[in-house]
């Protein structure tokens, strides 16, 4: 399928962990599959092998493949957990930038920055807050440009702050949420000066 070449191209630019003898199926094809299954509605690496074993025979027709069954979903699980995040966050921020250059007409973007808590990542077991996660989003292509993640012991505004410097957008229109609107000091306050005592 044409429309996919270049997304499965960079999706196999993506550092493959497992040993030569054990890459059966075909790493950038478990991520796309993964990522149509999730798109879908799955939210479970058993979803992504019904999925793929749903549509096997169309997915094989319209990709070239000839895959004899869907990786099981322990496969999938160890194929996802042993990737590392920054180099698929890199692969979709490229991915994104390269749909908003084949967009038609010169115009200014309006970039949205929001911050998300992410349902079920709250840990009371291992006394782990909710992960934060921080994402750009242009408001005219409705296409999500970049994410990052929110260090634990900070907040979203530092984390704007790297995630701008990252993004390439000048002459764009930038949206953030009231609490960016927060001043900082321009220096320490002054100590209390002691009273003297007088004798």
């Amino acid at each position: 399928m044409r429309s996919f070449d270049k997304l499965i191209g960079m999706l196999g630019q993506i550092p493959d962990p497992r040993r030569a003898e054990g890459k059966l199926y075909k790493l950038s094809y478990v991520l796309l599959f993964s990522i149509l299954a999730v798109v879908t509605g799955g939210n479970s690496y058993r979803s992504i092998e019904t999925f793929i074993k749903v549509h096997r025979r169309r997915l094989n027709a319209a990709f070239g493949l000839n895959w004899k069954r869907a990786p099981a979903h322990t496969a999938i699980r160890y194929i996802l957990q042993g990737l590392d995040p920054k180099d698929i966050e890199q692969v979709f921020r490229r991915h994104a930038a390269d749909l908003l250059d084949g967009a038609s007409g010169p115009s200014q973007r309006a970039i949205a920055l929001d911050g998300k808590v992410l349902r079920g990542s709250f840990d009371n077991f291992r006394d782990r807050k909710a992960a934060q996660l921080l994402h750009a989003f242009d408001t005219k292509f409705g296409l999500v440009l970049a994410h990052l993640d929110i260090d634990e012991k900070s907040n979203e505004i530092p984390a704007a702050q790297q995630l701008l410097g990252e993004l390439h957008v000048a002459h764009s229109t930038i949206t953030l949420d009231a609490l960016h609107c927060q001043k900082k000091p321009s220096r320490l306050p002054r100590k209390p000066r002691r009273k003297r005592s007088s004798n």
